[in-house]
């Protein structure tokens, strides 16, 4: 069976060339072959006084090019003797870049912005990739290169999050990382007011008691993976407040935060959150429902 590769998509901006960095300095880590793709922009409305559009696409391909030649050299900086290949996409430049990804290993996109919050909007093609790609997709923020030693990974249920759980637990394992398990529940009793009877509503609300229940079932759940890897720093926290506003920060201090996508196509609210939100690199992992 063919080694599976990193492929990562660039479009010549600097937020894609810092991916670029990453995928090569990842696929060395995994000892696995980079793939780097690009997809031409779309074709602009054209006017009568505007140049021809085989003069147009030709100029589009060429910034491409231009783009994938320089991702090669940056990659090859990070990553000497690293095995590289690179290809020009065709069609629509989010289904192109999502496309690259199956049979990845995974599929590594970048941002863009233009500074200050507006900078932590995802562009379009990396949350289509997020949204649509079959393989893991890691969505690079533009300060990520630091290293922390450690990864975290959101779990909601861990009954239900073995396919995140083990990337997670994998990407530490080659990073020589800690590990932090997340779970973060948010929730208030008014608005149960509809679905429960007034008695359980005037029950007193205790944060803590809720989070130490929710600990002590987390930490039995992960005693199989404790087993399975022996060698690992693995610790869980659970905080009351908003997963994504909860994970959102443990991505300024870890080396990449793991969470799951349930569904498809679909993505998640905290999913879409955290990618807005993120201030380092996530991975999105696909869940089977």
């Amino acid at each position: 069976m063919a080694t599976k590769p990193v492929v990562v998509g660039v479009d010549g901006s600097e937020e894609s060339l810092l991916a670029a960095e990453w995928a090569a300095l990842e696929a060395n880590r995994q000892r696995l072959p980079l793939r780097i793709v690009s997809a031409p922009a779309m074709m602009p409305r054209m006017h009568a006084t505007q140049v021809s559009p085989a003069t147009a696409a030709s100029v589009l391909r060429g910034a491409s090019a231009r783009a994938l030649r320089t991702a090669v050299t940056r990659a090859e900086e990070v990553a000497p003797g690293l095995e590289i290949a690179s290809d020009l996409l065709s069609g629509p430049p989010a289904l192109a870049v999502a496309g690259s990804g199956s049979g990845a290993a995974m599929l590594v996109v970048g941002t863009r912005g233009a500074g200050g919050f507006a900078a932590m909007i995802l562009g379009s093609v990396s949350r289509y990739a997020a949204q649509r790609a079959t393989c893991p997709v890691i969505v690079i923020r533009q300060a990520s290169m630091a290293v922390h030693r450690e990864v975290a990974v959101g779990v909601r249920d861990p009954q239900d999050a073995t396919e995140a759980l083990t990337f997670a637990f994998e990407e530490a394992t080659v990073r020589h990382a800690d590990l932090v398990v997340v779970h973060a529940w948010y929730w208030f009793p008014s608005a149960l007011r509809a679905t429960v009877d007034q008695d359980a509503m005037d029950t007193p609300f205790h944060p803590e008691q809720i989070s130490d229940e929710a600990s002590r079932s987390l930490a039995a759940s992960l005693n199989r993976w404790r087993e399975k890897y022996p060698d690992m720093r693995v610790r869980h926290d659970v905080i009351h407040g908003h997963p994504a506003r909860v994970l959102a920060n443990y991505s300024a201090r870890a080396d990449l935060v793991v969470i799951g996508r349930h569904g498809s196509p679909g993505i998640g609210s905290i999913l879409h959150a955290l990618l807005d939100h993120a201030r380092g690199p996530v991975a999105i992992v696909p869940v089977d429902d």
